[in-house]
């Protein structure tokens, strides 16, 4: 099978080198200076699970020819989407597979409209990984999960051929047959650590310690659940109760990558989280009022920092 990763950054080169490191036929799509950082040192990754070196991998650059992939793993932010889509177009047949890890909910009918409702999967991963000072991928906790899966819960005979080409790999590739569930719940969690660790500007165990922190843990949860169950998500029963259980266990120095991006005055994906969710509160007539505080605090930071 025939894999094209978009990008080698923090995601796509840990997911891109463990199948690599397995055998797996993988090509990287990268920008020019990732390119010459490749071709200087490599592909480097430093994880817990085991270091990987590989001094020369297959790459290609948007507008080089090449066949049509099976597969494209797609783990670009938000904001880039658009010219992502752009980009692997060329790369694209009738049956090539759009597998997605992006965080949140709006990106798949963005990809469906492009490529069809067919083409496009169901995937999220949960990871931490950051880029070195040489673009070496650091990977530093025991948790490196990546979930996919068709998005109607079938296992057909194509995510079966995927599953097989994932299996034995160093990471855990997992196959859903409830994968929109999974994306929803995963959206709704990180739609309220990001928000309110954005919010307060801290780590989560602060934030929990004070009584209106936690009560405001709960309320975006609410807020962002409400919305989605209106809008038919597949939630589960009691999800909201489960995820503030989960927020009270986390590290006290937890901090969400969107308040990382922040505290590097990077680009943020404010619109694709909670955009994307306060317009669709205007339709149904839902009231949000903590998920418009923190769209408001993220557009000010967006206006004035960037």
């Amino acid at each position: 099978m025939r894999i094209l990763v978009v990008g080698a950054g923090a995601i796509g080169g840990y997911f891109g080198g463990r199948l690599l490191e397995k055998g797996e036929d993988v090509t990287f799509l990268v920008r020019e200076k990732r390119k010459q950082q490749l071709e200087k040192y490599g592909l480097l990754v430093e994880s817990v699970h085991g270091d990987m070196t590989f001094p020369e991998l297959k790459t290609i650059q948007s507008g080089e020819k090449a066949d049509a992939f099976d597969v494209i793993l797609l783990s670009t932010k938000a904001y880039h989407l658009e010219g992502a889509i752009k980009d692997i177009r060329p790369y694209t047949g009738g049956n090539t597979l759009i597998l997605p890890l992006l965080n949140g909910i709006a990106h798949v009918d963005e990809l469906t409209a492009a490529f069809g409702e067919a083409n496009v999967l169901g995937g999220l991963c949960f990871i931490e990984t950051t880029l070195g000072e040489n673009g070496e991928v650091i990977q530093t906790s025991p948790v490196h999960d990546f979930v996919f899966g068709e998005r109607s819960g079938e296992k057909t005979e194509r995510i079966l051929k995927l599953q097989e080409a994932f299996s034995g790999t160093k990471a855990n590739f997992r196959l859903s047959e409830n994968i929109e569930q999974e994306m929803w719940h995963k959206y709704l969690f990180i739609s309220t650590l990001s928000g309110v660790t954005s919010l307060f500007r801290s780590p989560i165990g602060p934030i929990r310690d004070q009584t209106f922190g936690l009560n405001s843990v709960k309320e975006v949860l609410r807020e962002a659940s409400a919305i989605m169950r209106d809008l038919d998500a597949p939630l589960a029963d009691g999800i909201e109760d489960a995820q503030v259980q989960k927020i009270k266990e986390m590290g006290y120095e937890m901090k969400s990558s969107l308040q990382r991006d922040m505290e590097k005055l990077q680009a943020i994906e404010a619109d694709h989280f909670f955009g994307y969710l306060l317009k669709k509160a205007e339709l149904l007539d839902l009231d949000a009022p903590i998920i418009g505080a923190i769209y408001a605090n993220l557009k000010v930071y967006e206006k004035n920092s960037l």
